[in-house]
C-alpha cells in the first residue's frame, strides 16, 4: 500500500486488537486490514461523538477518511495474491447521501427488501463468492428493521518459493507435549533472511521466521518466551516486523539457546555453509469476532446509541450501528498460505421520528384516461381512455386483491 501513514495506522489497529483479542488457550485469526477501510468509510460520514471516537481508532482525521478507506481497498486489491471487495446494501426506502456513495470503492450495491430470508441468501452468496466458498455466511445478523449493511471481503494467497517437507512433530514440553502433530520442515541456507531473534520487546524476547511466498507476500512466524502472553507477543511481533525493535540475524546468534525456540549448535559436515532447519506444525485456524465487544478499540461505543443518529453523511435518516462482526479462516501448509475474511457492519434506524408524513394511495380501478405529452412544449401526442384493461393471471401468487 502506497500511503505509509495508512499502513502504520492499520498495523497499529491490528496490534491493539491482538492485545485485546488473543488468549493463550484458544486459537484465533483476524485482519485489521479488513476492518480499517470500513471504519474509514464510516468515519468520513460520521458526526457527533462517534466521529471523534472513529478518528481515534483509525489514527487519521475523519476529514478525508472516506477517500482513504476507498484508497486502502483499491491498494489491497492491487497487491498480487490479494483480492479485496466491498458491498453496500440499503433498505429500499432509506434515503442516501449521493456524495458519500460516490466516494465508496467500486463494488456491489444492493437493496434490502425487509425479507430477512431473501436478503440473507443474497448477502451470504456475496460472502461465499468473494472468498471462494471459504466464508459461507455474511457475519452480521439481519432483522426486518436493518437499514444498511456495509461489508468488506479479503482473500490472501501465496505459495512458498521453497515448499516444506511434510512429516510429524512430537513436542517434548509445553501444552502440546507428547502429541503427534502434522509437522512441516524445511532446511535453508539464507539464515539471515529467514531467521531473526529480537531480544528486547515489550513482550520480552521474540523469534521471527520469515517464509517467502512466490508473489511478493511473506508469512512471519513469531514465537515468544513460554510465560509471555500471546496477545502481547503478537502485538510486539507486528512492531518487530516493522523494524521497531533491533534484532540479531541468524549469523550473529551465539552457540546454545539463542532465543525462544532457537538452539545454535555445530555439526560435522561436508559443507561449511551454515543452514537453518525450520520446523512448524501445519495449521488451520477459524474465528468469528464480535467487534462490538471491543467497541472502544474500534471507535464504535457512541455509534451504538440508538437515541440519535451518528452518520449524517450516509443518510438524512438517523442511523446507529447494530452489529459489527468478522468471520475468518487461515491455513498454513507445506505448499503455501491461504486466508479469507468477511467483515460487516449493520445499521438500524435510531432516534424518535419527529415528522408527520402524509401517505396517499391512488388506485385506478375503473375506466380512466391517459395522455402522452411532449415535455418541453406541452404538446399532447396521444390521448386515450381505458375501459377494458388486459386480463391477468388468476392470482398466480395467491396475493390479496384490491377491493
Amino acid at each position: 500500500m502506497a500511503d505509509t501513514s495508512v499502513v502504520r495506522a492499520v498495523n497499529a489497529l491490528t496490534g491493539r486488537w491482538a492485545r485485546a483479542a488473543v488468549t493463550d488457550d484458544e486459537g484465533t485469526v483476524f485482519t485489521g486490514a479488513g476492518v480499517w477501510p470500513l471504519l474509514a468509510l464510516l468515519a468520513g460520514a460520521a458526526g457527533g461523538p462517534a466521529r471523534g471516537e472513529l478518528e481515534a481508532a483509525l489514527g487519521v482525521g475523519a476529514d478525508g477518511a472516506t477517500a482513504l478507506g476507498r484508497a486502502a481497498v483499491e491498494a489491497l486489491a492491487a497487491i498480487d495474491g490479494v483480492d479485496a471487495a466491498t458491498g453496500l446494501w440499503t433498505r429500499h426506502d432509506l434515503p442516501m447521501r449521493p456524495a458519500w456513495e460516490a466516494e465508496l470503492p467500486q463494488g456491489v450495491r444492493g437493496v434490502l427488501t425487509g425479507d430477512t430470508e431473501r436478503d440473507g441468501k443474497e448477502l451470504d452468496a456475496w460472502a461465499s463468492r468473494q472468498t471462494r466458498g471459504a466464508i459461507a455466511e455474511m457475519p452480521v445478523p439481519l432483522t426486518p428493521t436493518t437499514q444498511l449493511v456495509l461489508a468488506g471481503a479479503l482473500l490472501v494467497k501465496t505459495a512458498w518459493q521453497h515448499p516444506f517437507r511434510p512429516g510429524w512433530l512430537k513436542p517434548r514440553g509445553g501444552p502440546w507435549r507428547d502429541r503427534s502433530l502434522a509437522g512441516l520442515t524445511r532446511s535453508m541456507d539464507d539464515i539471515d533472511g529467514v531467521l531473526r531473534v529480537v531480544p528486547d520487546t515489550p513482550a520480552g524476547p521474540l523469534t521471527l521466521s520469515g517464509i517467502t511466498g512466490d508473489n511478493g507476500l511473506d508469512v512471519h512466524l513469531v514465537l515468544g518466551a513460554e510465560d509471555a502472553a500471546g496477545g502481547e507477543v503478537l502485538e510486539a511481533g507486528i512492531g518487530a516486523v516493522a523494524g521497531e525493535y533491533p534484532g540479531l540475524p541468524g549469523s550473529a546468534l551465539p552457540l546454545g539457546e539463542a532465543g525462544p525456540g532457537v538452539h545454535v549448535g555445530e555439526i560435522t559436515s561436508w559443507d561449511a555453509t551454515p543452514s537453518v532447519v525450520l520446523t512448524t506444525p501445519q495449521f488451520t485456524v477459524n474465528a468469528r469476532h464480535d467487534l462490538l465487544r471491543h467497541a472502544e478499540l474500534f471507535g464504535l461505543r457512541s455509534a451504538q446509541d440508538t437515541s440519535r443518529g451518528h452518520f449524517p453523511g450516509v443518510s438524512p435518516a438517523p442511523l446507529a450501528i447494530s452489529s459489527g462482526q468478522q468471520s475468518m479462516t487461515a491455513s498454513f501448509s507445506a505448499e503455501g498460505f491461504w486466508a479469507a475474511a468477511v467483515t460487516a457492519f449493520a445499521m438500524e434506524a435510531s432516534g424518535v421520528p419527529q415528522e408527520t408524513a402524509r401517505l396517499i394511495s391512488v388506485v385506478y380501478d375503473r375506466p380512466f384516461g391517459f395522455l402522452a405529452v411532449h415535455r418541453a412544449s406541452g404538446l399532447v401526442l396521444t390521448a386515450g381512455w381505458v375501459t377494458e384493461p388486459e386480463a391477468g393471471a388468476d392470482n398466480p401468487w395467491g396475493l390479496p386483491g384490491r377491493r
